[in-house]
């Protein structure tokens, strides 16, 4: 996949994933489930998206936990 010369891998990674780029966004359960997502997919790491939203450790265990028990990991382990 091509990228343009003004974006770097990291950055066209995380829009792939359309992560928030602050925490000032409304956190509906689609945005919740993106950043889970993408840091157990390692796009981005727990720390950056504690620092970039503002997180605890607790609010994300608590995310994680929401987009698990909705089935989260079910298409990525049919994959497999």
């Amino acid at each position: 996949m091509a990228y343009p010369s003004n974006v770097s891998i990291a950055d066209a990674i995380k829009s792939y994933y359309a992560l928030p780029r602050t925490h000032r966004v409304y956190w509906s359960r689609a945005r919740k489930n993106g950043i889970v997502r993408a840091v157990r997919n390692q796009a981005i790491s727990f720390e950056e998206a504690r620092e970039r939203y503002l997180l605890s450790r607790s609010e994300f265990d608590q995310w994680e936990a929401e987009y698990l028990a909705a089935g989260g990991d079910a298409e990525r382990m049919e994959q497999a």
